[in-house]
């Protein structure tokens, strides 16, 4: 919801930070990796009921991860750079929930489940519609440059980090905050299933409608 009116604040800076970076020889695929590498120690961070550095952990792997896209573009993106960052990102957003079901499983390990789910669905529509939608050569920069297209929701990037930083931040509330996110996802997914079905369809030009 609020990644495309951050994007214009955050990269300038960005993209500053990524040429000097690149230049000083770092490359997008070893910053993606790192940044993987760091929210996996937050992971267990939390898992091991250490918030305070799973804290920390989860904004240095954010920032990290905002970097790897400016450092590709510096030097020369690729498609497997792309790969990598949503596969690990999709990984990151995946084990966070589950570090707090292991932190405390009788009183996280429901919503947990919850927030996963609705993540579940929510990144299948996300990226179902970014199939079809290279398919059909459609393209936007409305959240940045990416290495798809794919339909804004409520829960994005920010959204998500600022929900993990509040359930490092107050662990006690992991099942309030997981909760509230769970169902603030299933209605983004919901909304991205009905926009990406309306903008699907009709047909590519000259082609057959299939399933």
């Amino acid at each position: 919801m609020f990644d495309a009116r951050i994007r214009p604040l955050i990269d300038p800076p960005l993209a500053r930070a990524g040429r000097r970076l690149a230049a000083a020889g770092v490359t997008a695929d070893g910053l993606t990796l790192a940044g993987f590498g760091v929210g996996m120690l937050a992971t267990a961070a939390i898992a091991a009921g250490w918030f305070a550095a799973g804290f920390v952990l989860i904004a240095i792997n954010r920032l990290v991860d905002g970097l790897d896209g400016p450092v590709a573009r510096a030097t020369t993106a690729s498609d497997r750079g792309g790969f990598l960052d949503i596969v690990l990102d999709f990984g990151f957003y995946g084990a966070i929930p589950l570090a707090f079901a292991i932190a405390d499983p009788a009183a996280n390990a429901l919503a947990a489940a919850a927030l996963l789910t609705a993540f579940y669905v929510n990144g299948a529509a996300f990226l179902a519609f970014a199939v079809m939608a290279e398919k059909r050569g459609l393209a936007t920069e409305a959240q940045g440059r990416k290495s798809l297209y794919y339909v804004a929701g409520l829960a994005e990037g920010t959204e998500t980090v600022a929900v993990f930083l509040a359930m490092a931040a107050f662990p006690g509330w992991f099942p309030v905050l997981a909760w509230g996110f769970a169902a603030l996802t299933a209605v983004s997914a919901a909304a991205r299933i009905v926009i990406g079905a309306a903008r699907l369809k009709a047909p590519p030009a000259g082609e057959r409608a299939d399933r």
